[in-house]
């Protein structure tokens, strides 16, 4: 070993008699940096991929009636626990399904494993309720931020609308889904 620092030193024209002429090991020139920063980029991507695996996620969905005359339900339904998507999954082959062989009772969550928090309709006797629409605004961020509290973090949000059809159909919602992540 002792041998191997010398022929370094030797190599490195280290001269120990004048301190003036010492140098660094690393010889700085040979460095190249677009390789150094190749390897902390490599790094940095391979730690942060292995957070992603940690990475839980959760649907939370508001559902808001737009029911005519206030007779429609409003909630945000929030589900607990996990299912075991392996179960309702099938591969096909050609034409075939072999969904049929997936239970319907497999796929439906319990009323034990669901939270619901109850919101307001859009619509009262009157016609559209602004207040109503307040007071849901006001429910749907205290949902939120509970969420936040426990260490959810909002990823993204869609929504849609099934809209009364006109005379007879008295039906209609808007539904809104919220992603959560927490890693």
């Amino acid at each position: 070993m002792l041998s191997l620092f010398k022929i370094k030193l030797y190599r490195n024209n280290f001269k120990f008699k004048n301190k003036s002429n010492f140098r660094s090991p690393i010889d700085y020139k040979k460095i190249n940096p677009n390789q150094t920063m190749r390897k902390i980029i490599l790094i940095l991507s391979f730690l942060t991929s292995l957070n992603v695996y940690s990475q839980q996620f959760k649907i939370v969905t508001i559902v808001e009636s737009i029911v005519p005359m206030g007779i429609g339900r409003s909630r945000i339904i929030e589900t607990q626990g996990a299912t075991d998507v392996n179960k309702l999954t099938t591969e096909r082959e050609g034409n075939k399904s072999k969904q049929d062989e997936v239970d319907r009772s497999d796929v439906k969550v319990s009323g034990e494993n669901l939270k619901e928090t109850k919101l307001l309709n859009f619509f009262s006797l009157a016609g559209i309720n602004f207040g109503n629409i307040a007071a849901n605004d006001a429910v749907i961020s205290a949902k939120l931020n509970e969420l936040v509290k426990d260490g959810w973090s909002v990823a993204f949000v869609t929504s849609g609308v099934e809209s009364d059809g006109g005379t007879g159909d008295g039906q209609g919602i808007f539904i809104t889904r919220i992603f959560l992540t927490k890693s």
